[in-house]
């Protein structure tokens, strides 16, 4: 067998090793991939080294303090460190714990990450990972569950993408670390281990700008983000013993977002419900769906609908904050009332 033969060969059992991991652990597994193979890539953040939901465990250890920086409480100082370290030539990973903490650093992400290299006539290379968590259901109250992705899709110059299974944790996060671009990297709070699955042990990335169809459906299409996938998914099985084909779409990364996917689903279906945890008031299910009716309106049959967090802080009550959570029983609703 010649080399290339045999490399090719090689790849092919290599990829086929699946390990059984969690959200986190698939996460975990794409950090020291890439510190393994880039010693420009570093990690930084609060608690990092602790890592109370495991997505950095175990990397203070193998790679040290100069590799797995724990960090002030100060998210602008993160920020700012992250930003210089990668002007001079370094990768840095940058975690902000949650999501609700990145408004304090502001400057450093809207106005300066994503501005610098338009500014700089496109010689600065920004190749930033800004990972943080989002998302409800654990009782942290509302400075705590906020998804406010919509924030940094608005600024140009970032990406934002928001995986929903540990395979595409893993691709997208090695993904986002070889961009030479700023990345906002947004996590579940919910899925780090509540979602498993079969991930390849070997080296793979996922592009971005490329969705999944997680359900192929002729009746209606529901475009889901991050958890609400799940939410989607278990509503098209609920929907399917009536008689009701959804197709469920995630579009796994919002900037880039991968359009074609979603208008050639409306264009077969006719229709279009969008799920996510945001408020609904200015959320990606207004984008989504302003973009279907520019570029599908001909096609549907019927409005599209949005469901959404109320546009109320997300209580800490459990009872009331499951409410607040876009839910099964509201998208076989949704999809009911649009095919009556």
């Amino acid at each position: 067998m010649g080399g290339h033969e045999w490399r090719n060969e090689y790849a092919k059992k290599a990829a086929s090793v699946m390990s059984e991991v969690s959200y986190s652990q698939a996460l975990n597994m794409a950090l020291r991939e890439e510190m393994r193979r880039d010693p420009r890539v570093f990690c930084l953040g609060e608690d990092i080294k602790e890592s109370t939901y495991g997505v950095t465990r175990g990397l203070y250890e193998e790679f040290g303090p100069r590799r797995v920086i724990g960090t002030p409480i100060s998210e602008t100082a993160i920020a700012g460190a992250a930003l210089g370290a990668a002007l001079v030539g370094m990768r840095p990973v940058a975690e902000f714990m949650y999501m609700t903490f990145m408004m304090s650093a502001m400057d450093q992400l809207v106005n300066q990450a994503a501005k610098m290299k338009y500014m700089f006539g496109g010689r600065a290379l920004l190749p930033i990972v800004f990972r943080t968590m989002a998302g409800a259901g654990r009782s942290n109250a509302a400075q705590h569950t906020q998804s406010l992705e919509t924030w940094f899709a608005h600024a140009p110059g970032l990406k934002v993408v928001m995986p929903s299974t540990p395979y595409d944790a893993k691709g997208l996060l090695k993904t986002a670390i070889r961009d030479d671009n700023p990345v906002i990297f947004i996590e579940n709070k919910l899925l780090y281990a509540t979602a498993k699955e079969q991930v390849p042990v070997a080296e793979y990335t996922i592009p971005f700008g490329q969705a999944a169809v997680r359900r192929t459906g002729e009746h209606v299409t529901i475009v889901g983000l991050q958890r609400m996938v799940e939410i989607a998914l278990a509503a098209a099985a609920e929907l399917a013993s009536a008689g009701i084909e959804a197709e469920v779409i995630d579009p796994r990364t919002l900037v880039p977002l991968d359009l074609d996917t979603i208008v050639a689903s409306v264009q077969k279906t006719h229709r279009l419900i969008v799920v996510h945890e945001a408020h609904e008031r200015m959320g990606a299910g207004a984008e989504i769906i302003a973009q279907v009716v520019a570029h599908a309106f001909d096609y549907l049959d019927a409005p599209p609908q949005r469901i959404a967090n109320p546009n109320v802080p997300t209580p800490f009550n459990r009872m009331l904050e499951e409410l607040s959570i876009p839910s099964v029983a509201q998208v076989v609703a949704a999809v009911q009332s649009l095919l009556s």
